[in-house]
């Protein structure tokens, strides 16, 4: 039965500088670098919510006249924003007036504690008024005229945009009723979504620039703030939250913008990013010796970095390495570890014995297949051995392997299957296998007669049928 192998070692590889020629063989070195990180990214302008002020009241009451009346409108610090009419707080004006009132009519009383316990009043009842948040405007005002103010007019605490407003002409509010809010937008947020794989490579304190299609050569700066706990299941990315300074308000909340990330990795021992290949589940490069001499390395990297990888393991500081054409050596290692592993070593053979791989001439190899060209699934090969003077050669092993090297771009895995033909007699040797796939295979032939290898031969096939 035919044998399946999905994947076949690597072997160094001696190279012609004809062959390193034609097939586009660099290098470059291993090094150490300075390494500044730049990550790129996308994300959407937000308020800071850290600017946010709320406007509130602290009694019930009606709300009698409003100025500020639409959202996005922009209000300064202490500009009125309604007035309000409630009954509590006349009530408390009427209490604070008649305590004055009496604090001066009992402020010359020679009883002993009246004019304490007047003063007293008088201060309980203002201090109730600062408590209710009563500008001290009005409550100097309320101290001049002797008279309660019935419609009290509310100021913004602070400057910015209404991006809220509940006020309406007439309302009852209560203290828990949130009448408006106002942002600062001098400051901003930027979400920015980062691919999971990014994230490691990014920490608070980062700087960051932000740039938009809508102002072409303005840079914004800030910094990264904090990294969300949650990666989004459909994109595979993470937010970062970054602050970001406004002049002028160009930014709006809801904007898309673009993103920068710069980050310093400091010194770090790096490789060009052409130079690393992906073998099934290893990472490969491939070193140069000199004169052609080729051999693979497997190797642990970090994040790329622009053009390079960082090597965390497999590879030290000023090594020549390939970095170009690494695909045609894999597969030429692949063929050579091939050729090389499934003729074993003649069993008992002394020190003057031919290496087992040997090539030999002591025979001539005709090989064709049926059908011809052979296809994907099963097929017949026959061997036609012949010796000098065209004489047949009857009771050799003969052995026929195909070998597929991998293509990691599709997904497909190496393939090597070995087939022992039968001696059907007068130098005729048949065989059935199986192949795996169309393609190019490369074939090789190997001839053994009384534990000794006595003809080798490479050939390239196609099959047909699809992979």
């Amino acid at each position: 039965m035919p044998e399946q192998k999905m994947e076949t070692p690597l072997v160094p590889v001696q190279l012609t500088p004809e062959r390193m020629q034609s097939i586009g063989v660099k290098t470059g070195t291993v090094e150490y670098k300075q390494l500044d990180d730049d990550i790129r990214a996308t994300g959407t302008v937000d308020i800071n919510e850290r600017l946010l002020s709320y406007v509130q009241v602290r009694f019930p009451g009606y709300i009698r006249q409003v100025f500020a009346s639409a959202t996005y409108q922009y209000v300064r610090k202490g500009e009125p924003l309604f007035t309000i009419y409630s009954p509590d707080l006349v009530a408390t004006q009427q209490e604070y007036l008649l305590a004055r009132q009496n604090q001066k009519t009992l402020g010359t009383s020679t009883v002993d504690g009246v004019a304490a316990g007047a003063e007293s009043l008088s201060a309980a009842a203002e201090q109730r008024l600062q408590q209710w948040e009563v500008p001290q405007s009005e409550i100097a005002k309320l101290k001049e005229t002797g008279k309660p103010i019935t419609d009290l007019t509310i100021n913004s605490p602070v400057a910015g945009y209404i991006t809220e407003r509940n006020a309406l002409p007439n309302m009852y509010a209560e203290p828990s009723t949130k009448l408006y809010t106002v942002a600062d937008l001098s400051r901003v947020w930027v979400y920015a979504q980062i691919f999971q794989n990014d994230v490691g490579r990014v920490k608070p304190g980062d700087v960051v620039q932000i740039t938009v299609d809508s102002y072409p050569g303005r840079t914004f700066s800030g910094q990264i703030e904090e990294i969300l706990p949650q990666v989004d299941m459909a994109t595979r990315t993470v937010r970062v939250r970054l602050a970001i300074a406004n002049p002028g308000l160009k930014l709006k909340p809801g904007m898309f913008v673009n993103v920068d990330v710069k980050s310093s990795l400091g010194r770090q021992l790096v490789l060009p990013a052409s130079a690393v290949f992906q073998s099934g589940t290893r990472q490969l490069v491939f070193l140069n010796h000199g004169n052609g001499n080729l051999e693979p390395k497997e190797v642990a990297t970090g994040p790329r970095v622009g053009d390079d990888f960082v090597v965390l393991k497999g590879l030290e500081a000023h090594q020549s390495i390939v970095t170009s054409a690494n695909f045609l050596i894999d597969s030429e290692s692949q063929l050579q570890a091939a050729a090389g592993s499934f003729v074993p070593p003649p069993p008992g053979a002394g020190s003057n014995a031919p290496p087992a791989n040997a090539p030999a001439a002591q025979a001539n190899i005709d090989f064709t297949t049926d059908p011809n060209p052979p296809n994907k699934g099963s097929n017949t090969f026959r061997v036609h051995l012949t010796g000098s003077g065209n004489t047949p050669i009857v009771g050799a092993d003969v052995t026929v392997t195909f070998y597929m090297a991998a293509m990691p771009a599709m997904g497909m895995a190496a393939m090597n299957t070995t087939t022992k033909l039968a001696d059907k007699g007068n130098g005729l040797y048949e065989g059935s296998g199986s192949l795996g796939s169309g393609g190019t295979w490369q074939v090789t032939i190997s001839v053994q007669k009384n534990g000794r290898v006595v003809a080798t031969k490479q050939l390239h096939v196609n099959a047909t049928g699809g992979m």
